[in-house]
């Protein structure tokens, strides 16, 4: 089959990239011809892209002339050409980051007519490369905006949609200017996948009068099994320290302004640890919870001395991350509570307290002084790291923290956690908590372990459920992993997922139900 899929953005780095990185491979790996429209600056260097389309200038064409030009065989079955639509500079965002060769802008400041722009630009570009290859037989939009409105211009029929869940959360609702966008890409999609009952009743909730309950259907990312596995303990300091190396004398990274040198640093750290790895992977914002580890963290190094901890990731908050750890090292609890107060002032926002963390520091239990205080230099922040990269580092971790305070769409990181056989202890809501239901479900080892509730006592309840794991022999950790291993294999494995994209775009969806 031809399958179209847009995706505006890049090919490495977050969630949503990740998940088409995966995708134009599983289904290339089943024998698809894939067309993935994308801004990724170098996608010309992911080994299973096969040809790349770019639009050249041409004095008596305007907007350029595609050229698509074939870079290599590769070992799919299939194929995978990736086009990048000539948009310009400005680049529309959820959340703005750093972007190398883009101002990346986020929705809310952008005009109207440079949204039409940017619409009107793709639009041709998908219409062109349509007649290329003589039409598509399925196709995929991600996100609400604007992808699906950019298929529903070019007349792309059927298409899916892809509803990863942040641009609802930090675009269309905050923003109503933009739901008549939103409506108009999901009113002719044959289907929405969405990673979660969560993020559907929210989509429901936002989007009312499209009945879109009816062709809304479960289609959660996936793992790559071969990627994220089990590692034997024997060899988890010597992974680590193989990926430094990697790191220290390869090319420097150009997405995302990585520092190599603190992620060499980080992993070094992280290598010569005397007790437990522990492991954060995510953006560095406020919404994603890492206060409450960070805080819960004397706890747990105080029961595992020699315990390491590294933030994996990058992002607006890290400036206030580093001010709390640095002030919980130094056993000053009055820096740590101002930290709390001021909240997300640190990220770039206004001022607003974080409840959890704050309520936690105003009544620190007895001796969480001199725990936080040994706790200093045990903190490493990594920056970000490719995502290959993590499916190095993480199956060397004895456990994983997914402590997100907002609702998350889905929890890939944790189910890639569980894949490496490393227990992901996760905020207990949202698609986080169905992903811990099924792996408790079919581990019940780790059902009383695997997830924490947010509230007053979310700081204690998140050291309580590490230090429950942890203090389990190696041993039975071990056992327990691979069978968390196992249960995501069954569960979230990427042919699966490329499977429900192409019967999504044929309006045949696996119903999503209430957990």
């Amino acid at each position: 089959m031809k399958i179209l899929i847009f995706h505006g953005y890049l090919l490495r780095g977050t969630g949503s990239n990740i998940y088409n990185n995966n995708l134009a491979r599983a289904l290339a790996g089943l024998g698809h011809e894939v067309h993935l429209f994308c801004q990724d600056l170098e996608a010309e260097s992911l080994p299973w892209v096969s040809s790349i389309g770019l639009w050249i200038d041409s004095p008596d064409r305007e907007g350029g002339r595609l050229e698509v030009r074939r870079l290599r065989d590769t070992d799919a079955s299939g194929s995978v050409t990736v086009y990048r639509p000539p948009i310009g500079t400005v680049l529309p965002v959820y959340v703005e980051d750093p972007y190398e060769g883009f101002e990346a802008r986020a929705y809310p400041r952008l005009s109207e007519q440079e949204i039409e722009n940017y619409i009107s630009i793709n639009v041709a570009a998908v219409q062109e490369v349509e007649v290329l290859i003589g039409g598509s037989d399925a196709a995929l939009a991600n996100h609400l905006l604007m992808a699906p409105v950019v298929l529903a211009r070019a007349g792309v029929r059927p298409y899916a949609i892809k509803h990863h869940g942040s641009d609802l959360e930090y675009t269309v609702k905050p923003n109503p200017r933009f739901l008549p966008y939103a409506e108009e890409g999901l009113e002719p999609a044959a289907a929405i996948l969405v990673g979660s009952w969560h993020t559907a009743a929210s989509l429901w909730e936002a989007v009312p009068g499209l009945d879109l309950e009816a062709k809304t259907g479960l289609g959660p990312p996936g793992v790559d099994t071969t990627e994220f596995s089990p590692l034997p303990a024997a060899d988890a300091r010597g992974r680590i320290i193989e990926l430094a190396d990697t790191i220290r004398s390869g090319p420097p990274s150009t997405s995302f302004g990585r520092d190599e040198g603190a992620a060499v640093q980080a992993l070094e750290e992280l290598a010569d640890a005397a007790g437990p790895r522990v492991i954060f992977v995510g953006k560095l914002i406020v919404s994603k919870g890492i206060d409450l580890l960070i805080a819960a963290w004397p706890l747990i190094h105080r029961d595992h001395p020699g315990a390491r901890l590294i933030i994996v990731g990058f992002g607006g908050y890290e400036i206030g991350l580093r001010a709390l750890a640095t002030a919980l090292g130094d056993g000053d609890i009055d820096s740590a509570r101002h930290i709390a107060e001021a909240g997300r002032e640190l990220e770039g926002g206004e001022a607003a307290r974080l409840d959890h963390l704050a309520d936690f520091l105003a009544l620190a239990p007895p001796g969480y002084v001199e725990a936080a205080r040994a706790t200093a230099g045990s903190v490493s922040f990594a920056g970000r790291l490719e995502h290959e990269e993590v499916a190095r580092v993480l199956p060397a971790c004895d456990a994983m923290v997914v402590p997100s305070t907002c609702p998350e769409a889905f929890g890939m990181v944790a189910a890639e956690g569980a894949a490496s056989g490393v227990l992901p202890v996760c905020a207990g809501h949202s698609g986080l908590a169905e992903v811990t239901a099924v792996l408790a479900q079919e581990v019940p080892a780790v059902a009383d372990l695997i997830s924490f509730r947010l509230g007053p006592d979310a700081v204690g309840d998140l050291g309580s459920r590490l230090n429950q794991w942890l203090n389990l022999s190696a041993e039975e950790r071990i056992v327990i992993g691979q069978k968390i291993a196992e249960s995501a294999d069954r569960n979230w494995s990427w042919a699966g997922v490329a499977t429900d994209v192409i019967s999504a775009s044929q309006s045949q969806i696996r119903p999503v139900q209430r957990p």
